[in-house]
């Protein structure tokens, strides 16, 4: 990969990453612990909102793994290493670390898996 390429790259990882931040801004108020009172609130509710809650912090898991692949990423662009297939050592298509910049194998060697 070229310096221009590690720019737009570096770019389109920076742009992933502030658009989890942002999810992680707007889905915290699913995270926050259920209130039992059960004069104000009936028990099919009750488990309604427990399985609100428990879906949001998976979704929010979800984006913590996501955001860990992408700083590794960057961290691979950093050390020149970003854009080559772990296994092989051949360039990854371009193409295919636009669709995901997280990619580590190129697609040969991720069909042979």
């Amino acid at each position: 990969m070229n310096g221009s390429e590690n720019t737009v790259f570096r770019r389109l990882i920076e742009t992933r990453i502030a658009t989890l931040d942002e999810e992680d801004r707007l889905g915290k108020d699913g995270q926050d612990v259920v209130v039992l009172d059960q004069q104000a609130v009936g028990r099919l509710s009750r488990q309604d909102a427990l399985l609100s809650q428990s879906m949001a912090k998976a979704t929010q898991a979800r984006r913590d793994g996501q955001r860990r692949a992408l700083l590794a990423a960057l961290d691979r662009i950093e050390r020149g290493e970003f854009g080559f297939c772990d296994d092989c050592g051949e360039e990854i298509a371009p193409k295919r670390l636009e669709l995901d910049p997280t990619a580590m194998l190129c697609v040969s060697c991720a069909a042979a898996r």
